[in-house]
């Protein structure tokens, strides 16, 4: 498989394909992807973040949006009381943020290509990024401190030590670069989902734009809308659905709308 292509696929089985055939590792002799994969009911979504949509000064509102959250959100602190923690929580919440929610499976990344019913006339695509290439555009700085856990993606424990602040995330090197953060076990949908965040090092930083420049790291598979109703059936037969991804009464509640509704 090229990477950096579009890859459209015509039928479950290629879809599978398409998603699985990059996961054997040849060092393990087992089936582990080094991808992660994020999933949009649109094809034409870039991977740009919620911060850039307050405005066009979203660079600079970012740290007092952060600032206000914690003043106001301290009773409900994370149990470790660093930025990343703060930013992780803020994003679960829905509070604008340069990250982007991402998954270890592929099948969650399609769960978010056909949850909404009235988006099923659209072609949708899934993202997949191979995080542990990602890797070598790190600062050194960056890079000796996850690789020092023999980790490939951080924890805010990780990189907290190094990097207490935003601003000091950007200002390891000119060049922009993105990191992988895995989040604290907040509540069960992170749990659920098999949840990370990306974080560019620049709030500015299109995540998309950077991959153009950086092809061999992703690859995109376009769902045609004719295939999202047989890909959701068989999401729901494979448990992959709002009652499981979204524990509590409102996933449930959204899970049974989705499943009594009738295809046209």
């Amino acid at each position: 498989m090229q990477a950096g292509t579009e890859i459209v696929v015509n039928s479950w089985l290629e879809l599978q394909a398409a998603l699985f055939d990059h996961s054997w590792d040849p060092v393990l002799g087992r089936f582990r992807s080094s991808y992660v994969y994020r999933g949009s009911w649109n094809k034409s979504y870039d991977l740009s973040t919620s911060i850039t949509r307050v405005g066009p000064q979203f660079e600079r509102l970012e740290p007092h949006i952060l600032r206000n959250f914690r003043k106001y959100a301290h009773g409900t602190a994370p149990q470790d009381d660093t930025i990343w923690n703060w930013l992780a929580m803020a994003q679960h919440h829905g509070l604008p943020t340069r990250l982007l929610d991402w998954s270890y499976s592929p099948y969650v990344a399609l769960h978010f290509v056909t949850d909404l019913l009235d988006k099923y006339e659209e072609d949708g695509a899934v993202w997949c990024v191979d995080y542990v290439k990602s890797k070598q555009y790190l600062p050194s700085t960056l890079l000796d401190a996850v690789n020092e856990e023999g980790a490939s993606v951080f924890t805010p424990e990780i990189l907290a030590p190094v990097s207490p602040t935003l601003k000091k995330l950007g200002s390891f090197q000119k060049e922009e670069f993105v990191l992988f953060l895995e989040p604290p076990s907040l509540d069960a949908r992170i749990i659920q989902q098999y949840a990370l965040f990306s974080m560019m090092s620049d709030v500015k930083s299109e995540l998309s734009s950077w991959l153009q420049q950086h092809p061999e790291l992703y690859f995109r598979v376009i769902i045609p809308a004719k295939l999202k109703w047989e890909i959701r059936d068989k999401l729901d037969q494979a448990n992959i659905t709002e009652r499981v991804l979204f524990p509590g009464l409102a996933g449930l509640s959204q899970w049974l709308k989705r499943h009594y509704t009738h295809s046209k």
